[in-house]
């Protein structure tokens, strides 16, 4: 494997025009995520203590971040990179930001002609303006991004913050479960294109936070 003489980026770049031909132009929902693996020592390249989503905490291991799409049901991977962490650069690699790989991710997924109707992304992605939330706007994508508790929102002087009321929905798990859970929106000052709404399964402590951006 270490000497195979196919090149996998080539590899890569067929398996999407095989995708895109399936397709025939029609919208699918890109997720944006990351994953990684546990491993011992540093002879696998990357490998770093670093948070692995994974197993929910900080060990060390290597970490890519994901782009899948989503269409009539069915999850499927587009494309991937590895996130290269501060101190196990080659002389090579330039450091970028999770948020600045997803973004150069969709740029590249866009320029191949693929079409998102939505992106979704955790708060990583969400909380970042300039290197990821800016790409979105640059090619006018709807998206439904988590932020955190505390993001803050700047007001001009005078406008208040208002919480509409509570209302329960549904959530039907991908193994059948079902759960309720509570909506609200937040309005910062007037109501804008960019929509805040919080979601919670307990109104009394747990809380998520959503921004979105519809109809653009």
């Amino acid at each position: 494997m270490t000497k195979s003489p196919w090149s996998a980026k080539e590899l890569r770049r067929r398996r999407l025009e095989i995708i895109l031909n399936f397709l025939q132009g029609r919208s699918i929902i890109l997720i944006i995520d990351e994953t990684g693996d546990k491993k011992k020592g540093k002879s696998t390249d990357y490998v770093k203590r670093q948070y692995i989503g994974n197993i929910g905490k900080i060990e060390n291991g290597i970490v890519v971040v994901t782009a899948y799409g989503y269409l009539d049901g069915i999850t499927f991977p587009l494309t991937f990179e590895v996130f290269k962490p501060k101190g196990r650069l080659k002389d090579s690699d330039s450091y970028k930001t999770k948020p600045e790989i997803a973004g150069k991710m969709i740029e590249d997924l866009q320029a191949l002609g693929f079409n998102f109707e939505l992106v979704l992304a955790d708060s990583l992605y969400g909380e970042s303006d300039v290197n990821f939330v800016s790409v979105l706007h640059k090619f006018n994508l709807n998206y439904l991004l988590a932020i955190r508790s505390n993001h803050a929102v700047w007001l001009p002087k005078g406008q208040n913050v208002r919480r509409n009321k509570w209302r329960n929905f549904e959530r039907i798990m991908s193994d059948d479960r079902r759960e309720t859970r509570y909506i609200r929106e937040i309005i910062y000052g007037l109501r804008r294109q960019q929509q805040f709404w919080q979601i919670t399964t307990d109104i009394e402590s747990l809380q998520l936070y959503l921004i979105i951006q519809p109809g653009m």
